[in-house]
Order: C-alpha cells, then structure tokens, then sequence
C-alpha cells in the first residue's frame, strides 16, 4: 500500500473517517451491548464487531453500511455525522449537518492500514511467546488506530498501526512501552516515547517483524 495523493487529502479523510468512528460507530456500539465501544477493520474499511442482535454498522469505501442478521446490506454515500447516525439507528439528533468530506483514494489508503495492521498483530500474537499474554485486537475510536497490549508485566507495551494523527500525516506502525525503553537507536519515535516505523508496505510481516524486534529489547534491556 502506497500513499499516492497529496498529504492533504489524506488527513481530511481519515479526520472526517475518525468523527465518524467516534461519534456514530462507537456510540452505536455502546447503545447496543451498554458499555462496549471498540471497533474493528472491515472489508473496505471499519465498523462495529457483531451486534448483540445480530449484523453490523460500518463504513466501507466512502459509504456508511448496515448488514442485518440476515446478511441483508445497505449502504449510503457519507454526508455528514448526523445523516450518518440516522442511517445506522444511533438515537439522538445531536451530531452536526456539516458535511463530511471523503476521498475514495484516500479512504481506501485508511482501510488498507487497518487490515495491515491487523494482520501484523495477529502475526505478532502467533509468534510471541506464550507467557506474553496478549489482549484482544481492538480498532480504538479515540485514538482511531488499531492495537494490542502484549508482554509480560515488566516489560508490556501497546503494539499498534495507525493511519495517521497531528503528529502524524502517514500511516505508521508504533510500540509504546509501559515503562521507560532501553536505551537504544530503536527507540526513535519522536511524539511519543517509543519506536515507531511507516506501515506502507504491502507485507504486514515487516511489521510483524518491527513488533517482535521490539518485544525483544523490551524483555532484555542489556540488548538494546
């Protein structure tokens, strides 16, 4: 996966992606199931795991999805929070009308980065060690990226991919120790403190690879 548009029209899709994330998705999550809010890569983009009745809401492209429990699918063009909300039954008209403004191209760059990251992390859970207890793989809508906690309690981190923030205007892979790294090159990450590397490689088993380095130095200070 190349970015091969301007920076510019990345970071306003993914900006009006993460609203809707935030402010429809996770929200209509927490309305279903009562206090879940996390959600998950889907085919061409993201939306909420399973829902207690069955289906899911998502985004795919530039359209906000509902598949029922039958495996029913409708889809809308993405207009604005509000218009969103309507469409997947999120009670409540409070959302803002502004208009939401997504680029296919650039939407597309979003949804690969999730299934990258995905990928990468379920290749990392394969491989770590089996006293490197791993929670589940979650897309966050906070923070709008998708990642795990992993390692033993003296040296755990969050291993994670993220398609960009304000520090941030490409996708890149990330690990954010629990506590303070080992001294070490490795440890470049320059908003945060970590290491961090782009995730625009078609091979998720790079970042496999960059996760499992990490978690190396981390379980053995002397090395890095």
């Amino acid at each position: 996966m190349m970015v091969d548009m301007s920076d510019e029209t990345l970071v306003i899709t993914r900006l009006s992606l993460h609203v809707l994330a935030q402010q429809v998705l996770s929200p209509l999550r927490v309305q279903a199931t009562g206090n879940e809010i996390a959600l998950t890569p889907r085919p061409g983009g993201f939306g909420t795991p399973d829902l207690p009745g069955g289906g899911w809401a998502g985004v795919s492209g530039t359209d906000v999805v509902v598949v029922g429990a039958d495996g029913d699918d409708r889809r809308t063009a993405i207009t604005s929070p509000r218009a969103a909300a309507v469409f997947v039954g999120l009670a409540g008209d409070t959302l803002p009308e502004k208009a939401l403004e997504i680029h296919a191209g650039a939407a597309s760059v979003v949804a690969g980065t999730f299934a990258i990251g995905d990928e990468a992390l379920h290749g990392l859970v394969a491989q770590a060690r089996p006293e490197d207890e791993a929670s589940a793989i979650h897309l966050w809508p906070e923070h709008f990226d998708i990642a795990i906690e992993l390692g033993p309690p003296d040296a755990r981190g969050t291993y994670g991919v993220s398609p960009g923030d304000a520090q941030h205007e490409e996708p890149y892979a990330y690990v954010a120790p629990g506590s303070a790294p080992p001294a070490g090159k490795f440890w470049n990450a320059t908003a945060f403190t970590g290491a961090e590397r782009p995730a625009q490689a078609d091979d998720p088993g790079e970042i496999t690879a960059f996760f499992l380095e990490a978690a190396r130095l981390l379980r053995r200070p002397a090395e890095a």
